[in-house]
């Protein structure tokens, strides 16, 4: 599966712009990565169905389309019912609580089908509302802002390697190349333990947020990634420099990104 998806969307003074584009990569025949750009509702996400695991593109299909159903059907009036997991505001209740009812999802459909048994997969999402930003993740799907020239990671991988690298004992470039480098700590699997890392995001104008799947995070060092994002062009020329970048370091697993500017209006 291939495919790149412009889109925006306009909340009070702010308007969010997003291009996104998936690519399975050299080595890999099937594309188990799934993404969402929802510009009514101001949902973006990417999940990762893991590799080695079974069904792992089913996995990260039912996220995203189960996450997308309950922030539609849960407008913000409503929020308060969801439960909170951390977020600031409305926003981040909703995004916690979507992820959550997509793990019960998984849960029952692996109780349906056997066949299904070990399916899972990461996610990282972006919600925004009226003026309400949040950030969610489970594994080690990532989120970057660029502002003013810098770039930073918003997001800490749910990982071995990354654990690692926190302790001092691997550097971010011998994290890249190690052989545990796919190895997660927390994923979207069903489970009855689900923890998703919730946090507020304020955007300023002319930044730009990049979620991706680890296709791109873990052959492309952050150095790479910031010089395809300094470079003034359409966002989806960018979103194709980045899946290029991933393809010319071997292109080893499925790569989605999906880019979002913030205009003022």
């Amino acid at each position: 599966m291939r495919g790149r998806h412009p889109v925006s969307v306009f909340w009070f003074q702010m308007r969010l712009t997003c291009a996104a584009r998936t690519d399975p990569g050299r080595r890999r025949e099937a594309n188990e990565d799934s993404f969402c750009t929802r510009e009514d509702l101001g949902l973006f996400i990417v999940a990762d169905g893991m590799g080695g695991h079974v069904a792992g593109e089913i996995a990260s299909r039912l996220v995203v389309q189960e996450v997308e159903r309950f922030v539609a059907a849960t407008p913000s009036a409503a929020a308060g019912h969801a439960p909170a997991l951390g977020g600031k505001g409305s926003a981040g209740d909703r995004l916690g609580a979507a992820l959550v009812e997509a793990n019960r999802l998984l849960a029952a459909r692996i109780a349906e089908d056997a066949a299904l048994q070990g399916m899972a997969t990461t996610a990282v999402a972006l919600l925004s509302e009226a003026g309400d930003i949040t950030l969610a993740h489970v594994g080690d799907s990532r989120a970057y802002r660029w502002r003013a020239g810098h770039l930073t990671q918003l997001t800490s991988d749910h990982s071995w390697v990354e654990e690692e690298v926190r302790a001092g004992r691997l550097t971010a470039a011998e994290a890249r190349r190690h052989p545990w480098k796919h190895v997660v700590t927390r994923a979207i699997s069903g489970g009855t333990d689900l923890e998703v890392e919730v946090s507020a995001l304020a955007l300023e104008q002319g930044d730009r947020i990049l979620l991706c799947s680890d296709g791109l995070s873990t052959v492309v060092a952050d150095r790479a990634i910031a010089e395809a994002l300094r470079v003034d062009r359409p966002s989806h020329e960018t979103c194709d420099e980045l899946v290029r970048r991933a393809n010319n370091a071997g292109g080893p697993d499925n790569v989605t990104v999906v880019l979002i500017e913030a205009h003022a209006e």
